[in-house]
């Protein structure tokens, strides 16, 4: 199952990359919350709307540590990237953590929680 929350980590990543929001929308739960860095809460709708405004230039996902429970999981890791928000590029350097779930349709996002870093 690791091998598969992993590969679904990377998709997710691919697809924020992209800003394939058709894809981000299939990956989502429907009650899909985002906790930023600052404390903002974003559902699925205002997360996929951001899209709009905000596109990675650039990203990696290291450090990833996936914790399995029944039919939850907890994947940590660290996210480097460079943005563009607005027009205004940014450096982000956060850690991550986002809890999936096991639906019959498969494995899908609940949530995510950032954490800034030292981007050093």
């Amino acid at each position: 199952m690791t091998t598969e929350l992993l590969a679904l980590v990377r998709d997710f990543d691919d697809a924020e990359l992209r800003g394939d929001t058709d894809r981000l929308k299939d990956l989502l739960t429907d009650d899909f919350m985002s906790i930023g860095d600052r404390g903002f809460l974003l559902d699925k709708r205002r997360w996929l709307d951001t899209h709009g405004d905000f596109t990675y230039l650039s990203l990696d996902t290291s450090e990833l540590d996936v914790r399995r429970y029944d039919r939850a999981a907890i994947v940590r890791g660290v996210r480097h990237g460079r943005a563009s928000w607005r027009g205004e590029e940014m450096t982000l350097t956060v850690r991550l953590s986002q809890t999936w779930i096991e639906l019959p349709e498969g494995w899908r996002l609940a949530g995510i929680q950032f954490s800034s870093l030292d981007p050093s």
